[in-house]
């Protein structure tokens, strides 16, 4: 069994999680240069989120279904990586995590197509979020979605075009008062990013589990890794 993580290493990233939440695909475009664009699309964008556990900056990565995420909590650099069965997640600063047999639903989900990460638009959507206006930020004018229920007020601005990509989420929960916020920054299309950017970094002992073992444990005995699942809908599908 890894070893438990620090405290403030799981609030902060709980808290991350809380703020980062995900729920298709646009073409790379060609870079201008002459380069040939690699067959599957590739995505790059910087979450910067705010919140009562402080500040974080998340780096996201994708090349088709494939997910690389890494972000720096309570001076421990947190990666996850999603790929084909597997969706792991470590600690490189301890050099250990877990590796969890995805769900039939998330992998479905990816066989279909689409961004694995910045599909909050899909989300709230989902959830019964209704457009309420439109409005410009960082220079691009964005469609405003807004979902008030039980929970508090969850806002988004997103891009007009058919990439959807969200540009900035305000979310206030009702229970304790607490407001948090993620500003997207920095999105990129069409990088060139080798398959092995998705492997595991060398030197990380992983646990491993299939996924009613990890539910099952994790609800018996608590949190078995340094590293929460902070993207659970690439682990079990929609709705978690």
């Amino acid at each position: 069994m890894p070893p438990r993580a620090p405290g403030r290493l799981r609030l902060a990233a709980i808290a991350l999680a809380a703020l980062l939440a995900s729920a298709g695909a646009h073409a790379a475009e060609p870079s201008g240069d002459g380069a040939v664009p690699d067959p599957l699309p590739t995505w790059y964008a910087q979450a910067l989120a705010r919140g009562p556990g402080g500040l974080n900056v998340t780096h996201f990565w994708s090349k088709g279904p494939n997910l690389r995420a890494e972000t720096v909590i309570a001076g421990h650099r947190v990666v996850t990586i999603v790929r084909g069965e597997t969706y792991y997640a470590y600690d490189r600063t301890l050099g250990n995590g877990v590796a969890i047999q995805r769900s039939g639903q998330a992998m479905a989900i990816a066989a279909a197509g689409g961004r694995p990460f910045g599909n909050e638009v899909v989300s709230l959507l989902r959830q019964g979020a209704e457009k309420v206006r439109e409005e410009e930020i960082l220079g691009r004018k964005c469609d405003v979605y807004r979902i008030t229920d039980e929970r508090g007020k969850r806002e988004l601005w997103a891009t007009q075009d058919d990439q959807l990509l969200p540009l900035r989420v305000e979310i206030y929960h009702r229970h304790s008062g607490l407001s948090q916020y993620v500003d997207y920054l920095n999105w990129q299309t069409g990088l060139p990013v080798p398959d092995s950017f998705f492997e595991v970094d060398p030197g990380i002992e992983l646990q491993r589990y299939q996924l009613e073992e990890y539910l099952q444990v994790t609800a018996s005995q608590g949190p078995v890794s340094p590293v929460p699942v902070l993207y659970a809908d690439l682990l079990q599908g929609p709705g978690f």
